[in-house]
């Protein structure tokens, strides 16, 4: 793999309602990439992300994936995530590893639950957003409604990047045509509404504008284009359908062009302390030279690789052979191995930059949200923590083979350090194991997983949860 400068990363999390088609998006952008050689699908089970046996029989993510690729010179790290509300802890986790949000909205369905729990922890955490109207070739579908909802529901800051055209079959991009025809709206309107919304974040290209009437170039208006996204001044809008390819060209252009490196994007919510009593916060620096600060937004129990901590690297390189410390631990850990993640596979690199995804394994001492990290100078430092809905759906369980117990707690002790929102607890008065988890499907699912993965059988009832 090239060597990338961390000018030319960028970090990515396609997040939205389940259905929409982020994993069928990520699909037709790794085939366009030419980093497969052929493009798998849902309905197949031959994806690249949705590699578990679980998620191929459910036709849907289960949990996030990662993967990346190279266009226009640049490395584009890829998160795909979950979209059903069971599952939504691993993608507001994914939301720690990334620079930009891109939120996929099925054309057909609208603005649905997660679309909006997204947009807003997106916001909160001060990642650049962009939204993409995926399924435009769809039959009967309302484009300028599903517009106008957006608009009502997250601001006047959504603004068209680029418009259908030609019956839907293609995309126009608006910040370089200011005329000609579109399915929705007006080619010469958008590119109004987005240049006026930008020449306001530069003050000497806005009093350049009002002198000659001149509109800048595409290159004069990146740097305020960078500052509107930072800002969340400006969610750009995209169209595309990863069914028929339309608008993908135009998308990967956009990622590579105009989504923020990691030298661009609001720096990570890094503080010194501890989680009861936060210290001052400073500003991690996407400097390759300096100590490394690298977060664990992700842990995975894989049945060949052992314990993976998957983490983003917000300064400093992290080496084969380097010497990391894990948070506040005295003894450090040799990096044997370091990898990025293809999907289901591990892919050996000598090392990573800022703004770089990538794993360990086997470091038994790496946790889910653990900063590491090559000094002691930075010990007690944390990232600020994200929020999660609380698992309030239980269930009691029991093995249904005497002498399980103690191999059932060793499972569910890895089922919870892979997912932020799954809980399991001794119940103070029945004594009773009790999981918790968001929903019924969630449950199932962790059920179902403990029994074809583990081979674990188990009985289960309904708890009533009462808060204390």
């Amino acid at each position: 793999m090239p060597r990338y400068a961390t000018e030319a990363i960028r970090a990515v999390a396609l997040v939205g309602h389940g259905g929409s088609g982020k994993t069928t998006l990520a699909e037709v952008l790794l085939f366009r990439a030419g980093a497969i050689a052929a493009k798998g699908s849902v309905e197949k089970g031959n994806t690249v992300c949705d590699f578990d046996a679980q998620e191929k029989t459910a036709g849907h993510s289960l949990n996030s994936a990662l993967v990346n690729f190279a266009w226009e010179d640049v490395h584009i790290h890829l998160v795909d995530t979950p979209g059903y509300p069971d599952f939504s802890g691993q993608a507001l986790a994914a939301l720690a590893g990334v620079d930009t949000a891109v939120v996929v909205i099925n054309a057909q369905t609208g603005i649905e639950l997660a679309t909006e729990r997204m947009m807003r922890a997106a916001g909160a955490r001060r990642l650049a957003r962009m939204i993409v109207i995926n399924k435009i070739d769809a039959d009967n579908v309302d484009l300028p409604g599903l517009v106008a909802d957006i608009r009502e529901r997250f601001g006047a800051e959504c603004k068209f990047l680029d418009l259908p055209v030609h019956d839907r079959h293609e995309v126009v991009e608006v910040l370089e045509h200011d005329a000609g025809d579109a399915d929705v709206g007006s080619v010469a309107h958008a590119h109004r509404e987005l240049v006026d919304q930008l020449v306001e974040e530069d003050e000497s290209l806005l009093a350049r504008f009002l002198e000659d009437g001149q509109d800048p170039t595409a290159g004069e208006l990146h740097g305020p284009f960078e500052k509107a996204l930072r800002s969340g001044h400006l969610v750009p809008i995209l169209f595309a359908s990863a069914k028929t390819g339309a608008g993908i060209p135009e998308l990967l252009h956009v990622l590579a062009a105009l989504a923020p490196n990691p030298t661009e994007g609001n720096a990570p919510p890094f503080y010194k302390g501890e989680p009861d009593n936060p210290g001052d916060a400073f500003d991690a620096e996407a400097d390759a030279g300096k100590h490394v600060l690298a977060h664990v937004f992700k842990v995975v129990a894989d049945p060949y690789m052992g314990k993976v901590g998957i983490f983003r690297v917000h300064q400093g390189t992290v080496r084969r052979d380097s010497q990391l410390f894990v948070g506040d631990g005295r003894k450090p850990f040799k990096v044997g191995h370091l990898y990025q993640l293809q999907g289901k596979d591990y892919v050996e690199v000598d090392e990573l930059l800022p703004g770089d995804l990538g794993a360990v394994a086997k470091v038994e001492e790496v946790e889910f949200d653990c900063v590491l990290h090559d000094s002691h100078d930075e010990d007690h430092i944390h990232l600020k923590r994200l929020e999660f809905p609380q698992p309030m759906q239980g269930l009691a369980v029991e093995t249904r083979k005497k002498g399980d117990e103690q191999r059932l707690f060793e499972i569910l002790r890895k089922l919870e350090m892979e997912d932020p929102c799954f809980t399991t607890e001794r119940h103070p008065t029945t004594h009773e194991t009790v999981i918790r988890g968001l929903g019924e499907m969630h449950l199932r699912y962790k059920l179902e997983k403990m029994a074809s993965q583990y081979k674990l059988e188990l009985d289960s009832r309904s708890e009533e949860h009462t808060s204390e």
